[in-house]
Order: C-alpha cells, then structure tokens, then sequence
C-alpha cells in the first residue's frame, strides 16, 4: 500500500518530535498526537516507514545520546541515566549493554583509553594507507 504524501510527512513530523524530545516522558499517545493519528494506526505507519517500532526507535535515539555523554568526563553516569530519559538506572544499564556490548562504565573507561592514546600516540588512529600516502 503506498502511503500518500500528506501521511508520509505527518509521520516524520512525529519522528522529528522524537528526535527534539527524547529526553523527557513520552509515550505512544503523546506522539501519535503530534501526528493525528490513533496510536494504533500511527504504530503501524511508524514501524512500515522506519522499520522500528517507535519505542525501539525512541529507545535508539536515547542511548545514542547517553554514548556521546559517557564519553564526555565529569558526568555520573546516573545524571547522563536521566538527563537521557530513562527512569531507571538498571534498565539503563542493561538496555545500554545490549546494544553496544559494553556496560556504561566500561563503555566510559574505554572511550577514556581512546582518548588518552589518541594523544599519546596519535598515528596509531591514522589509517595506514593516509600514513603511506602523505609519508607520515
């Protein structure tokens, strides 16, 4: 079933709504809202069109940010659990393992590594052909 122009737009506005509010309370009514739409119909719609369900996508989107704060320093990781939306601290850390393999702590002591060697030794992190191009 092809999708008319007007619901194809109705449903990135939601995405977008997503996208800007991730890190407060939001659930499925709140969002079909954005796209008047009956959250079941815009359940159906989000997932044809994005091949996630919104709350995978939701989930996605703050996780996503929760990596780039575990990288930063000076941020516990309890503030970086809220600051991203979840309620949770335990639901956190797991659904944060599952998707990067990583528990948030150990995903921050390795963006910490990463960082260190970076300066330490910074032609490890350049590719080998850049080094052979360029003569490094």
């Amino acid at each position: 079933m092809p999708l008319s122009s007007d619901i194809y737009e109705r449903v990135v506005n939601a995405k977008l709504f997503i996208d800007n509010n991730f890190d407060g309370s939001l659930d499925l009514a709140s969002i079909s809202q954005q796209a008047c739409f009956s959250p079941f119909h815009f359940h159906r719609l989000f997932t044809t069109i994005y091949r996630k369900t919104p709350h995978q996508y939701l989930t996605y989107k703050r996780l996503e940010k929760a990596r780039l704060l575990l990288e930063k320093e000076g941020i516990s990781i309890t503030e970086v659990c809220n600051s991203v939306g979840f309620e949770s601290l335990g639901s956190f850390s797991t659904l944060f393992k599952k998707q990067s393999g990583f528990a948030p702590q150990y995903y921050r002591n390795i963006a910490y590594l990463k960082k260190k060697l970076a300066k330490e030794q910074p032609k490890t992190f350049i590719p080998h052909c850049f080094v052979d191009t360029y003569k490094l």
